[in-house]
């Protein structure tokens, strides 16, 4: 199986702090976004190749990537950032297996090892939501197979978002329906990934419906911060030894090397090593390495 990872986009909606780290690698709970994806990845093993669509400080990823994860990997710039479809058709090159695409602006809750169980033409996995003017929605037939997506509706067709997360055995036809997307005109500029799926359900193909835990969203400043306690409240708190004229108040993430002198810490608080905190409290708040807050 090969895995694309399209991770192009500027995160233009997360400055400043996306002016010199990648949207992929902010921190949530002292991990990188796109490291709580590729964490997954090893856990499902089968991995034959990533293939990383590159744009906006594309050195730092693929550093990272590298550096952290054994992978065998390639790394494909998106000069013209005009959607997801061109995203994918640059990975063209290299697909000749079933695929599985992952959109990195969100951590997920899923069993990835379903891909080994289904006899589906691929899956595409969703969350029910509330809001779900805000989202490409997926409709179902009674079989939980994909009719359609609609995206944005303004009458609840579905509650069923798209999250950004797909398996496709027919790689052939995935590329057929991206060829046919790019051949129309754009829509607000953009090809979109969706567009070539509604292909694929119209020419037959069976498209499962599956239905993540959670569902994540790291593509906003406040939702960046949502999703950090949620991941803190799921396991990733690391409490720091206490230390006299501290106070924490769980939970928190703290790596080694942060001093704390007078400081009241928590909760939803995560630090990264090397920052300094004294006379202050912090709450709800990511701080990165090397950083220092006095008397604030």
């Amino acid at each position: 199986m090969k895995v694309i990872i399209p991770l192009a986009g500027k995160g233009t909606r997360l400055r400043p702090h996306t002016h010199v780290t990648p949207k992929p690698m902010l921190d949530v709970a002292g991990k990188p976004v796109m490291a709580y994806i590729l964490d997954d990845l090893e856990r499902l093993g089968g991995v034959e190749q990533v293939i990383y669509i590159t744009g906006h400080l594309k050195e730092k990823v693929e550093e990272f990537a590298r550096a952290e994860y054994a992978f065998p990997s390639v790394f494909v710039e998106q000069v013209v950032q005009n959607g997801t479809a061109s995203a994918i058709a640059l990975a063209r090159p290299y697909v000749d297996a079933p695929v599985l695409i992952i959109f990195v602006d969100t951590i997920f809750d899923a069993d990835l090892s379903v891909i080994n169980e289904t006899d589906a033409d691929g899956i595409i996995w969703v969350k029910e939501v509330e809001d779900y003017q805000r989202f490409g929605v997926v409709v179902a037939d009674a079989h939980g197979n994909m009719t359609r997506i609609v995206e944005k509706p303004t009458e609840p067709v579905s509650r069923r978002a798209n999250i950004g997360l797909y398996y496709i055995r027919n790689w052939k036809l995935l590329y057929e329906g991206i060829d046919h997307v790019l051949a129309q005109p754009p829509v607000h500029g953009e090809y979109y990934q969706t567009d070539a799926f509604q292909y694929r359900s119209d020419r037959g193909a069976r498209i499962q419906v599956v239905d993540v835990g959670g569902w994540y969203d790291a593509g906003k400043l406040d939702t960046l911060l949502e999703t950090n306690r949620v991941m803190l409240e799921k396991g990733r708190a690391r409490r720091p030894a206490a230390r006299p004229g501290v106070r924490i108040f769980d939970p928190v993430y703290v790596e080694d090397g942060v001093v704390l002198e007078h400081a009241t810490i928590g909760p939803n608080v995560s630090i990264g090593t090397g920052t300094q905190i004294r006379h202050s409290p912090i709450r709800d708040s990511v701080i990165g390495p090397a950083s220092r807050i006095e008397h604030s």
